[in-house]
């Protein structure tokens, strides 16, 4: 009989979040909530123990033979099989480690227990897709705008990441767009260089620029022009997938009413149906899909794709 809880992790550069979910409603435990920082150029052994004092925080409200595992919502290169990080960009002290190994014995538990992991944007879309702004649709795409540009594909609530309807491995930041990539454009890097370049002026990222949008009217062409790139950019991914839904996340959606216009617009004008939603699930939504990686039958068809992702 399969164990009704999973914990839901979110790995991030800075910070870990994980979350006890109760996996076939995906409800997660009011309370379980814990998080911790670091920093990605830090020790293994300083980042592992952060992660396991998040984790061991959520584990204490949770009986272990209740437990069903740990689903991880992680970024790549990883070795989504085998759980071994491939990164160098970032954590690049835990490159080749065995993620289970060295986090197990950190674990208050008491016994092992499966891990399992996917690709953070992946895991986000997945939650929306079962549970989020996606449910009443067949294909879901989903994008989180913030530091980078991520993307993924599903049908039926599974990662599509490969054949000739999606880019490889779901993937967008990194194809040709303008006179770059898409990550060059989609992204808070490029919020900050175009205003320094405009106005000769530093800000943090976009919660500054909208703090200021009121005394500066060009901050409003900034975010109309951001608009404008992401529909044209998005605009042949969408159709050529037949995108039912597309769902925006990440730290810039929460500017999202800036740039509708122009995104809707420039959708509307390349003749692409699908509905543009936020999401409400927010960082949840990568908790939820991670958890969903401990329900069995949907693991058995995720599971398939995992050497691709």
């Amino acid at each position: 009989m399969q164990q009704p809880y999973a914990i839901g992790v979110d790995i991030g550069g800075s910070h870990i979040t994980c979350a006890a979910v109760q996996i076939t409603e995906g409800r997660l435990i009011v309370g379980s909530e814990a998080r911790a920082s670091y920093h990605h150029e830090a020790s293994a052994d300083h980042i592992f123990q952060c992660w396991a004092k998040a984790l061991n925080e959520t584990l204490a409200h949770i009986h272990p033979d209740d437990l069903a595992g740990i689903g991880f919502a992680i970024p790549g290169p990883f070795d989504y099989a085998n759980g071994v990080s491939e990164m160098q960009h970032k954590f690049r002290n835990l490159y080749g480690l065995h993620i289970p190994t060295h986090l197990q014995p950190l674990l208050i538990s008491g016994k092992p227990m499966p891990m399992r992991f996917l690709n953070d944007a992946s895991a986000f879309t997945v939650g929306e897709a079962w549970l989020g702004e996606g449910k009443s649709y067949r294909r879901v795409v989903a994008i989180t705008l913030g530091t980078g540009f991520g993307s993924a594909f599903t049908l039926d609530g599974v990662p599509v990441v490969s054949g000739p309807s999606v880019p490889k491995e779901g993937c967008l930041w990194h194809l040709p767009f303008l006179d770059g990539i898409a990550d060059d454009y989609i992204s808070t890097r490029w919020f900050v260089k175009t205003y320094a370049a405009h106005t000769g002026e530093t800000v943090s990222g976009v919660r500054e620029l909208i703090e200021r949008a009121e005394q500066d009217p060009y901050i409003q062409e900034l975010f109309d022009t951001f608009g404008k790139n992401l529909a044209l950019c998005l605009s042949g991914p969408l159709k050529q997938f037949q995108a039912e839904v597309l769902i925006i996340g990440g730290n810039i959606a929460h500017t999202f009413s800036h740039f509708r216009g122009t995104l809707e617009k420039g959708l509307h004008e390349a003749q692409v149906t699908t509905h543009v939603r936020l999401s409400q699930l927010k960082e949840n939504a990568a908790l939820i899909g991670g958890a969903r990686l401990l329900d069995d039958s949907f693991w058995q068809r995720v599971s398939a794709e995992l050497p691709e992702i």
